[in-house]
This record gives structure tokens, sequence and C-alpha cells, in this order.
């Protein structure tokens, strides 16, 4: 199955050439890249989150394999969708889909369904895709767009993921699409953000679940972010580090109503 673009000429550029100069722009050259078990990268327009996205992933080493997680934003098709066995298309050219990854995946990993319904107008996972088809030109994907659930569940999927990457015995790169605080003052966003993050930077799932749902913190990619963490901590991490913070209101100027943009690496 061919994954058009959905996004392309709205969230990022749509012509290949332009593209790559945008991602130029957006990524630094760096020179010391670390190994990590999973990232949560922001998903907004590159016009607001792009600057981080290309910071996170300037900074780290993108193996063959890459699993993509990220919120289901429409609420359509499966609440566990794992993209079925084909290839993605950005202006970059086709991602293909890693077939025995996603096999693992459906063996190992509970409440997964293989559903293309889910990811079809889906702009969480497709924008991570020209950041690491950059840097990674040779990368096969999965991807699983996840709706709302409560934290046994998110544990069991985490646990899931976790066990068909020990079985698939080649490193893969977990990659929790999310935005943080959306649609508050720049000083109230943060001060959520900060509370969310406080619980990602212990590697705390659960509690992550439990500050977002208590302190009513808007971050889209909640679930997706802690089913990461639980995967990465069942697959040996013990660390976490903020790599990048901004809001929307850092390019537009309006700090009024802003939509926050975390950048974080655990290993």
């Amino acid at each position: 199955m061919r994954r058009q673009s959905a996004v392309a000429g709205q969230f990022y550029s749509g012509g290949a050439a332009e593209l790559r100069r945008d991602l130029a722009e957006l990524i630094p050259v760096t020179a010391d890249k670390r190994r990590v078990t999973g990232i949560i990268a922001p998903h907004a327009g590159f016009i607001y989150s792009g600057a981080g996205a290309g910071r996170l992933y300037s900074g780290i080493e993108i193996p063959a394999a890459v699993l993509i997680i990220g919120p289901n934003h429409r609420g359509i098709g499966a609440a566990a969708a794992l993209h079925p066995a084909g290839e993605w298309l950005t202006p970059l050219g086709p991602v293909p889909v890693d077939a025995r990854l996603n096999a693992l995946l459906q063996q190992h990993v509970p409440f997964v369904q293989s559903d293309s319904v889910a990811h079809q107008h889906e702009h969480s996972l497709e924008v991570q895709l020209p950041f690491i088809q950059l840097l990674r030109p040779d990368v096969a994907i999965a991807a699983i767009c996840l709706g709302q659930g409560d934290y046994p569940a998110v544990r069991r999927i985490g646990e899931g993921i976790a066990a068909a990457i020990r079985e698939f015995g080649s490193e893969v790169l977990i990659v929790a699409s999310s935005d943080m605080t959306h649609y508050e003052s720049a000083d109230a966003a943060r001060r959520k953000d900060e509370l969310a993050l406080a619980r990602v930077l212990a590697l705390d799932p659960e509690g992550l679940l439990d500050v977002c749902r208590n302190e009513r913190i808007t971050m889209c990619g909640a679930v997706p972010s802690a089913v990461m963490l639980v995967a990465a901590r069942e697959l040996g991490a013990g660390s976490a580090e903020l790599v990048a913070y901004a809001t929307s209101g850092d390019v537009s100027g309006d700090r009024r109503q802003v939509v926050g943009y975390a950048a974080v690496t655990v290993r």
C-alpha cells in the first residue's frame, strides 16, 4: 500500500528542491551524534516547530529502522492503527515500511490492528519523515497511530513494542510525535509544559498521563510519548534530556495563544 503525502505544501514545502533547502536551514551540522532509544519530536508546520525538530534530529544517530508513534487527531480508524506494508511518499521520495518489523509489532503489541484509514490524513507521523529521510536515506519505517488510552493499556503497548524490537534484533529508533500545550498564553503554556516535561525527564510514563489529566495539559501526543517511555525503559534506557523548547509565539510574536513544542531524547 502506498501512503500519499497528506500535508506536503501545507506543513512543509511541497517541492523536493525547496524542501531540501528548508531542511538544510533547519538541521544544524553536528559532528557529535548520540545513540538514543527514543525521542519526542514536535509535529507542527516547519515554520513553527522545524527548528526544534531539526536540532533534535541533527544530534542523534538514526538507525536503518524507525518506529514512529503519533496521536490520532481526527479520531478515525482503529484505536491502535499500524500502517500496512508498502511505502510512504514525501516530496523527497518513497520510504518503505519494514515488513518484518511490522509483522513483529502485530505479533507482540496488544490492541494493534493493521489499518490505513487512521493514517490517511494524519499529519503527526508524516512531518517526521523529511527529517529522517534526509539524514538517513536508506531508512525503513513502521508507523502506529494511537487514540486515547489509560495507563494499563499504554504499558501493555509499550512492553509489546519493546518485545518486538528485541526480537527484531537490530536497532530501532522510537519516535513519539507530540506537540505540547495548545492555545494558552505563553506563560501558562510554559508552566504546564514544565510539569509534563518533568515527568518525561524522570522517565515516568504513568506520571505523564496523570499530570496531563490532572492539570489539563493539552499535550496531544501524551499517549504516544508514554508508550515510547515504557518501551525505552524496557529496552534499558535510563536518562532523558530536553534538547529544545519553544512556542509558536516565538515565531508569530503573538504570546496570547500559543502552542508549545518540545524536543527530548531518551537513552
